[in-house]
């Protein structure tokens, strides 16, 4: 091989390593904050990159206004400015399911307890009867 194939394939090789060891770990991390900026809901607990705790009170198109401190003062920042979440509000559909899941289980509750009343109360007859 000549010099001008070794120095094009070494050139190719080190924007393939720079490409994988740089560009796409950043992508990834954009396309998750991007992911986590849209999915943001009123009543999210968030931090913004500055370090300011707040709660989601209203999303507008580049803005949110957040609820900061003790005193409930209200903050508009960029979307941008959204650093994580730090405790996410449940969805009203996983509510609703829980909400029947413990029915559920109230009435699967209910009748192992009256099947336990029969067998306490047929256990109390036959101690009745052999006492006679």
């Amino acid at each position: 091989m000549n010099q001008t194939t070794v120095l094009i394939v070494e050139l190719v090789v080190f924007i393939a390593i720079f490409y994988f060891l740089i560009i796409r770990p950043q992508q990834n991390r954009d396309k998750k904050e991007r992911e986590m900026i849209a999915s943001l809901a009123p009543g999210d607990e968030i931090i913004t990159k500055s370090g300011i705790y707040g709660k989601v009170l209203n999303i507008k198109d580049s803005s949110i206004t957040i609820e900061v401190g003790a005193d409930r003062v209200k903050l508009i920042i960029a979307k941008w400015a959204v650093g994580g979440v730090t405790n996410k509000v449940k969805s009203k559909e996983t509510k609703q399911g829980k909400d029947q899941d413990k029915e559920k289980n109230n009435e699967k509750d209910k009748e192992v307890k009256k099947e336990d009343k029969k067998e306490d109360s047929k256990e109390d007859n036959e101690d009745k009867e052999d006492n006679k």
